[in-house]
């Protein structure tokens, strides 16, 4: 089994690509605090996140950097040569779906960018229901 549940807080504002196909993607770091005895520093571990179509558009639309979010996904790994021709080895996570984990009265809903999809299109994030973290 392969499943990843993650939340934190987004490094940066997430930015919408298209591939050669005309698929929708974004590649996005997570910060995600890591457990610290009490009296230590705040340490996090940064992990990269990849998102496919749709849930790409909404989280591209919707969040914003700093954001708390949780994300459910799945591991995976990429070979690649870098500019140096040595081999290397990229883990990441790909989000199969994306949740807001901060209350909506805080403006987490507002939209990024002008959304070219509506809310409707993810009813898990209805703006009448109440989230439940």
């Amino acid at each position: 089994m392969n499943l990843a549940i993650l939340m934190g807080r987004t490094t940066k504002d997430i930015e919408l690509k298209t591939t050669a196909n005309g698929t929708s993607v974004t590649s996005f770091t997570l910060a995600v605090d890591k457990r610290v005895k009490k009296g230590e520093d705040k340490q996090a571990d940064f992990i990269n996140i990849v998102a496919w179509q749709k849930t790409a558009e909404f989280a591209a639309n919707y969040i914003k950097k700093g954001q708390l979010i949780a994300i459910e996904g799945s591991i995976q790994t990429r070979k690649y040569q870098d500019k140096e021709g040595n081999n290397r080895t990229a883990f990441e996570v790909v989000a199969n779906q994306i949740h807001f984990a901060e209350s909506k009265k805080d403006g987490s809903y507002t939209p990024a960018a002008k959304p070219n999809i509506a809310v409707d299109d993810f009813p898990e994030f209805s703006e009448q229901d109440d989230l439940p973290f």
